[in-house]
């Protein structure tokens, strides 16, 4: 018996050692979001009627992807100018599309009309996509050119000057 007790207990150690590596391991590791220069993630969103699309649909354009939501302030104030952008560069191949923070397409659409914004809008309904960016906070804006790589990421509020000189940035590249 007192063999058998022995096994148990170098088992029991064995299985404590392993988990804890693993635990340890895990705390050191970092999650790889999209940085300057690294390609984004071909996820999937839905927009307003329910359609799904996927980023890589937009390959070949560049892009401006805004993570945002209704209850953000500097989410709200940024509105005007992320639409500015959207007309002002629409025939220079740039594609703004704001990606809502788990709303629902109701709430988003009511936001749009009293906001007064017709951009591209998509729903993070589960808040992947802006777990998959590391967005942390709100808003936080991705600048992305034609080939799919990350050419700069603003958080916070972007301004009107600072969202022309990211544009004119990308496209003399």
């Amino acid at each position: 018996m007192g063999k058998r007790n022995k096994t148990v207990q170098i088992l029991i150690l064995a299985v404590i050692a392993i988990l804890g590596g693993i635990a340890i391991s895990n705390a050191y590791s970092k999650p790889t979001y999209p940085e300057v220069g690294s390609r984004i993630p071909d996820v999937s969103l839905h927009t307003l009627k329910g359609d799904t699309v996927q980023l890589s649909d937009y390959k070949g354009k560049s892009l401006v992807l805004n993570f945002w939501g209704s209850w953000c302030e500097p989410c709200e104030r940024e509105m005007p100018t992320l639409q500015k952008a959207a007309d002002d560069w629409k025939d220079r191949n740039v594609k703004v599309v704001g990606i809502n923070y788990g709303e629902d397409a109701i709430v988003v659409d009511n936001y749009m009309k009293a906001v007064n914004v017709h951009f591209t809008m998509l729903l993070d309904s589960n808040k992947s996509v802006t777990k998959a960016f590391g967005v942390r906070p709100l808003p936080t804006t991705f600048f992305i050119k034609p080939d799919g790589k990350v050419h700069a990421i603003h958080t916070g509020e972007v301004t009107t000057s600072q969202l022309e000189s990211y544009l004119e940035q990308m496209a003399k590249e």
